[in-house]
């Protein structure tokens, strides 16, 4: 590392928004601690990072993406040429912009950046935001990466705990102060009691099943709900118009979820990992259906949090009008049970981990510069 110019720092990671929120958060901390650092996103061209990265006004590099075949294919047969390809693309990236240090956050762009990295004896900082790390990850902590994980019980090389770097908007949140003029923003009636309900931008057919089911118990109870149904996935009473009832209100999206934090007495979601750390940053109780699909990692990015008395989980196939009436219309109704969750919750949470990561990465290169002097292999090719 040059000492007379400023810090050069790749950020590699995309795909999904799970990936690109803390990538973005660790660009902010890094520009902020140490204004002048030089920032260079990585993605692949089809994920939301061509989209996300520019918007936040970071400068977006891509290379080929490369999926790993799960089972023997054609594909996997041209795996190594298509894996060579895409590592010379991002040494060529690492190369024109003097990289000091390589951040990695996970998805496919990362597994190539890692071996690029490794190759020219640049650094690497891995951030791993699911308790269950994804395997670009466990590639990049493989290569000598040092490893930074969103989760306590994330196993993952020698990790420390740093928690999931948010926006600031959010690491930021006072629920109290805020509540009022969050309620009001949504539409909402600012004291009764309220459940927000989210599956995420996609959306979740079955807890908006569920929840449409309940709708009338729920205002009966004197429960006001918000429904953020996912674009697309309105929902619709018996007549074909979307669903109404008193105290329901439902909207297909929501931009900018520290609203939703402020103005929820009680958060009904899906378990991803940036879900589950905000709400535990913000001191938010919630209830978890995970995502029954995939690997199991939202139940155990739940699991912590639910354990420490924070949040309640309960299973999609079990998740029902039934199970809304029997323990969410009584959870709403008892304000010392939520008090204590929220605390229970904002124990746990963590907001500062943005500064944490970007601690670690000036940590990293500024070791890295105290070692003897060795020349990095060079990789030629054209700019992407």
């Amino acid at each position: 590392m040059n000492t007379e110019s400023p810090l050069s720092v790749v950020l590699a990671g995309g795909g999904t928004a799970g990936h690109i929120s803390p990538l973005l958060a660790i660009a902010g901390a890094l520009e902020k601690s140490r204004p002048g650092t030089r920032l260079l996103a990585v993605g692949t061209p089809g994920g939301m990072e061509t989209r996300l990265v520019p918007a936040a006004g970071l400068e977006l590099a891509t290379i080929s993406r490369v999926p790993l075949p799960r089972k023997p294919s054609a594909d996997l047969f041209r795996l190594p040429g298509r894996m060579a390809g895409a590592v010379k693309q991002a040494g060529s990236i690492l190369d024109e912009a003097g990289a000091d240090v390589l951040v990695g956050v996970g998805g496919y762009v990362c597994t190539p950046m890692y071996l690029a990295a490794r190759r020219r004896k640049i650094p690497i900082v891995v951030h791993e935001a699911n308790t269950r790390p994804g395997l670009a990850n466990r590639v990049g902590a493989g290569l000598g990466g040092h490893v930074a994980v969103a989760f306590a019980a994330t196993r993952l090389g020698e990790s420390r705990h740093v928690g999931m770097p948010m926006r600031p908007e959010i690491s930021g949140l006072d629920r109290s102060a805020a509540r009022t003029g969050a309620r009001r923003a949504l539409g909402l009636e600012p004291d009764k009691p309220t459940l927000i309900v989210t599956g995420g931008s996609s959306g979740a057919q079955s807890i908006n099943r569920s929840l449409a089911a309940a709708v009338g118990d729920l205002a009966a109870a004197g429960v006001q709900t918000l429904h953020i149904t996912g674009r697309g996935k309105a929902v619709h009473g018996a007549d074909g118009k979307p669903l109404a009832a008193p105290g329901y209100r439902q909207v297909e999206y929501v931009d900018g979820m520290e609203t939703v934090y402020a103005a929820a007495d009680l958060l009904l979601a899906r378990a991803g990992a940036a879900t589950v750390c905000e709400v535990a940053a913000v001191g938010v109780p919630a209830v978890f259906v995970p995502l029954p699909i995939g690997n199991g990692e939202q139940a155990l990015n739940a699991a912590g949090l639910v354990a420490a008395g924070g949040a309640l989980i309960v299973a999609d196939k079990a998740f029902s009008a039934d199970w809304i009436r029997a323990n969410i219309i009584p959870l709403l109704q008892d304000k010392d049970r939520l008090a204590r969750m929220a605390a229970n919750s904002e124990h746990l949470g963590i907001r500062n981990a943005d500064r944490r990561m970007a601690d670690l990465i000036f940590d990293v290169a500024s070791s890295h510069q105290q070692r003897p002097t060795q020349q990095r292999p060079t990789q030629h090719g054209r700019k992407q």
